[in-house]
């Protein structure tokens, strides 16, 4: 994210290219929606009128019966989407995979001429070229709006199945909210970890050069034997996701405490740069993620640990017990007395006896 910031501006590139053509997309499907409704000059007038209860009689005459039309463009729109994301993600993808996967190659390389200076070659090729395998990424990012699709369709049916729960006759209102949480909750936990594979197998296909299902398999190999360093780096780019997502959603507040006071139109596009700098943040740490993916698997082993030190052999004292008791210490050069040598052969002088101690007498046993 830091050393090549080209890679996190390619990726906000071709991310925001997909939104702005879904914003296009989404505004004309609007429009030729409303093309559709009737409206008539009675709704007109109560309309114009600005009375809360006439307007929304007014609105529910202009829209009723277009249930079918709303289902009819949500259908026409999401195939449209999902074309112009399976090309556009396909395309984006083959790019900053391909870049990525060289730098960190490279890299890798550099670690191993440090640890080895005597080798040689360089081993920064991928594996396929990006025309071969624009088809595996196709694919797989067909897989991912089938399950955009089908998590879509589950999340409608919790809903419906959770309002069985409560009756007109027996409401449970608690209830049918605690169960459609849950299940909309278990349906979100197994959307966003099948996501994740279909997210992290394109590296395999652009490393190795496999198809769709080889490199699924491979992302599951790869989960499975490096299921600590894998959690490590998607758990900490998601808590700086969350991070991002409270500090963005907090500094969003500001331009909106000043709707009073400053025109309508300085806010809403403060708000507009605002989030447009969040979705940028948020696009940077995807490609980031993508990168501790690849390291994880590019990294080259760690350096054997160097050998250990030769322990010095304990030098033993000059003089050992046995050399000290065969010395002759009567030696002169060996005496501690202070007197002059002259005088250390002559005997000491003559000193008083000590006083003899008294005798004990043996007193009778019967005293």
């Amino acid at each position: 994210m830091f050393r090549r910031p080209s890679l996190s501006l390619a990726e906000i590139i071709w991310r925001f290219t997909f939104g702005a053509a879904a914003c296009v997309l989404l505004g004309l499907a609007a429009l030729a929606y409303l093309d559709t409704l009737p409206v008539t000059r009675t709704d007109l007038v109560m309309l114009r009128t600005g009375h809360p209860v006439l307007v929304s009689r007014a609105i529910a005459h202009i829209f009723h019966g277009s249930a079918l039309r709303v289902a009819l463009v949500a259908a026409i729109l999401y195939a449209a989407l999902a074309i112009l994301w399976i090309l556009v993600a396909s395309l984006g993808r083959a790019a900053t995979l391909g870049e990525l996967l060289s730098h960190i190659r490279q890299r890798a390389h550099l670690i191993r001429r440090q640890w080895n200076p005597g080798l040689l070659g360089d081993d920064t090729h991928t594996g396929a070229d990006s025309t071969t395998h624009l088809r595996s990424l196709a694919a797989l990012n067909f897989l991912r709006v089938a399950l955009g699709l089908a998590a879509c369709a589950s999340c409608t049916g919790a809903l419906i199945l959770a309002s069985f729960a409560s009756t007109k006759t027996d409401p449970h209102p608690g209830l049918v909210f605690f169960l459609a949480a849950g299940i909309l909750f278990l349906i979100w936990s197994l959307w966003s970890s099948l996501s994740w594979f279909l997210a992290a197998a394109p590296i395999f296909v652009v490393r190795d050069g496999k198809d769709a299902l080889s490199a699924l398999v491979a992302t599951t190999a790869l989960f499975r034997k490096r299921a600590g360093p894998v959690i490590a780096v998607g758990g900490w780019f998601g808590l700086t996701h969350l991070i991002l997502l409270v500090g963005a959603s907090t500094v969003v507040t500001f331009p909106l405490a000043f709707a009073g006071v400053v025109p309508p139109v300085l806010v809403l596009g403060a708000v507009v740069l605002l989030t447009l700098t969040y979705f940028a943040l948020v696009d940077a740490l995807y490609i980031g993620r993508l990168a501790g993916y690849v390291a994880i698997l590019e990294a080259p082993p760690l350096p054997p640990p160097p050998p250990p030190l030769p322990i010095a052999p304990i030098q033993e004292p000059l003089t050992s017990a046995p050399e000290l008791a065969i010395i002759d210490r009567t030696e002169n050069i060996l005496c501690d007395s202070s007197a002059p040598l002259d005088q250390q052969g002559a005997e000491p002088p003559n000193t008083p006896d000590p006083p003899e101690k008294p005798e004990i007498k043996n007193f009778p046993s019967e005293i």
